[in-house]
């Protein structure tokens, strides 16, 4: 008799649910998360299990990877694909993880990508880098705010590491409390520098970009760190069948719903890879500082719009450059990606 397995993981507990191919109860239990526990609650039905369905959650690896290494053959749920019925009344852990199995059992069950174990480190320090980078900047845009606000004049970000006591004292006018709260975020800021150029060094020595990766070099914007950025989050290209798949995947397309020329909605715009939008965004703001096209772009966009909205555009169009530069193998043409 063919077996098929639903969990719904949480932060704490896993509700195992196991059905048979009539979609009778089998076996359904809720357990704390053991690893050992759980795969010997597995092991009597070890023979008759097709698949494993897990739910997508923060916290997968250590199970996912367990599976997996015990034999089982294990599918990482899309939570956001999957669908329930809006008329149920009642619903709960028990009643999902059955149902997980049920989609599961019929071949319709929408999957993620299992990252491969060994590249996740690097990955999650990549992640960790991006998280310090993004600090850093809202420090110094906390201390550009605070001078323009008090002075009344502007203060570059290129000018803010060099600042010392003389300095603070002069723009802060000998207001005690300003200069406190420059100072603090000086501190921060350079405490955060130190930590990014450390990660930056060992990421550097661990890995480097694949030869089928080489190409994210010739896109301007794009140095050594957002290029591995971007290889780790993709994963690999043979993911995505279309440009726009990509495009979708790295946050840099709309998301609206559209009937009879008229917006009725908007979906989840959340839908995709955040680590990978961000690399897009930061590197279309170097992008349009150092290529005279895609400022031009930029500029005629921001016109139109806003310059938030122009740097999405240009993260967009650098999204699907990126895919054919991979895809092809070819070096980025800025003035045919940016016509």
């Amino acid at each position: 008799m063919r077996l098929y397995v639903g969990i719904d993981l949480h932060s704490n507990n896993s509700v195992l649910v196991i059905l048979d191919e009539n979609d009778k109860v089998v076996y359904e239990r809720r357990h704390p998360n053991d690893l050992a526990l759980i795969l010997e609650q597995l092991a009597p039905h070890r023979e008759n299990i097709q698949a494993i369905a897990i739910e997508s959650t923060f916290n997968w690896y250590w199970l996912v990877d367990g599976l997996m290494e015990a034999g089982y053959t294990v599918k990482l749920v899309n939570t956001v694909a999957v669908k329930t019925y809006d008329g149920l009344k009642y619903s709960s852990d028990e009643h999902d993880a059955r149902h997980l199995a049920h989609l599961l059992r019929l071949g319709i069950l929408p999957t993620g990508h299992i990252y491969p174990k060994r590249e996740r480190a690097v990955r999650d320090l990549l992640r960790k880098r991006a998280q310090l980078v993004h600090n850093h900047t809202m420090h110094i845009l906390s201390i550009q705010n605070l001078v323009i606000r008090n002075s009344g004049k502007g203060i570059a970000a290129s000018a803010i590491a060099k600042l010392d006591d003389a300095a603070i004292g002069r723009i802060c006018g000998g207001d005690a409390m300003l200069v406190l709260a420059i100072k603090s975020s000086l501190v921060v800021l350079r405490c955060l520098k130190k930590q990014i150029a450390e990660l930056e060094r060992v990421i550097l020595k661990q890995a480097r970009l694949k030869p089928e990766f080489r190409n994210l070099l010739t896109v301007d914007g794009i140095g050594e760190m957002l290029g591995m950025a971007i290889m780790y989050e993709a994963g690999g290209m043979e993911r995505f069948a279309r440009v726009g798949q990509f495009a979708s995947y790295a946050r840099c397309v709309g998301s609206s719903r559209w009937s009879n020329g008229k917006k009725k909605g908007e979906g989840n715009r959340k839908n995709g890879n955040k680590y990978l939008a961000w690399a897009f965004i930061e590197a279309a703001h170097y992008a349009v500082r150092y290529n005279e096209n895609i400022r031009r772009f930029h500029q005629r966009k921001a016109a139109k719009t806003n310059k938030a909205v122009a740097a999405k555009a240009v993260a967009h169009k650098l999204a699907r450059a990126c895919y054919h530069v991979l895809k092809d193998q070819a070096p980025f043409d800025a003035a045919r990606a940016f016509a």
